[in-house]
């Protein structure tokens, strides 16, 4: 982990003049027509094509796996590869859940509607290999286990806040779980669904828990803060960097979208 943080510090601290900077190296270009992307602390890859198709690459670039079954749940709306061994697909549409194998197998399938969730916006990984949800009608985070069964929630989030979230994505990490809402900032809360903390970072693309710091790029500016300090650094991106869709980074690489092009740099 303290590797992985000084690799993301270094590239904060590029020089944003430079033309081309020799410490992202090109590797790979996968890939055409790719809508989304993701990648697992193991180097996977996940790609989703415009063909709502999900395919699996190794670290090395070879294909592990294809889940085509797509039609029967719509549009694929997010995936949330935490668990190298658990891919969690959602199609908010039907508001269900697909949980795969490491293979792209399906292990289960979990209908929110059967527990009076409909309008999830957003879920993720527990910290118990359960699903985290926020039902925005009931106002309240849930955490279900895989079998689809309600196993805790937190308070009503309408007597705590007098406009409530809408968050985009959801993070378990360290014993916190972050919601991110672009139009209203990250709400920190602990297992219990009690409110930690509330900060005002807005706009933000690509947000990322790593360790005790935030990640996030707000336009052509990347940015890192450290929750219960006054701590935020902001840095351009390298112009290799701009005008990419997407941008994640793992211990020793960052992937980019672009063009429907997935492009790969080592650091």
């Amino acid at each position: 982990m303290k590797m992985l943080l000084s690799i993301i510090l270094s590239l904060l601290l590029l020089n944003s003049s430079a033309q081309h900077d020799s410490s992202l190296q090109l590797m790979k270009v996968v890939g055409v027509e790719i809508a989304d992307f993701t990648v697992d602390n193991l180097g996977n890859v996940f790609l989703i094509n415009k063909e709502n198709q999900l395919k699996k690459l190794g670290p090395n670039f070879d294909s592990i796996g294809v889940f085509n079954d797509v039609r029967k749940f719509g549009k694929l709306y997010s995936i949330d590869a935490t668990n190298p061994l658990k891919l969690l697909l959602y199609y908010k549409d039907f508001g269900t859940v697909v949980v795969l194998d490491r293979l792209l197998n399906t292990r289960t399938t979990v209908d929110l509607r059967q527990q009076n969730i409909f309008q999830a916006r957003a879920i993720s990984q527990s910290f118990d290999n359960g699903i985290w949800v926020y039902d925005e009608l009931d106002a309240k985070l849930k955490r279900l286990n895989e079998k689809g069964n309600i196993i805790d929630r937190s308070n009503d989030f309408r007597q705590i806040f007098d406009v409530l979230p809408s968050p985009v994505s959801i993070t378990d990490q360290d014993r916190l779980v972050y919601l991110y809402d672009p139009e209203k900032g990250l709400y920190i809360f602990d297992y219990f669904g009690n409110l930690k903390n509330k900060v005002t970072l807005l706009g933000w693309q690509d947000f990322q828990v790593v360790g005790p710091y935030i990640f996030g790029r707000k336009g052509d500016t990347f940015e890192r803060y450290q929750p219960g300090t006054l701590s935020m650094q902001e840095q351009s991106l390298p112009v290799v960097l701009k005008d990419v869709e997407k941008i994640r980074i793992t211990l020793n690489r960052l992937y980019c979208l672009r063009n429907g092009s997935l492009y790969v740099y080592g650091l």
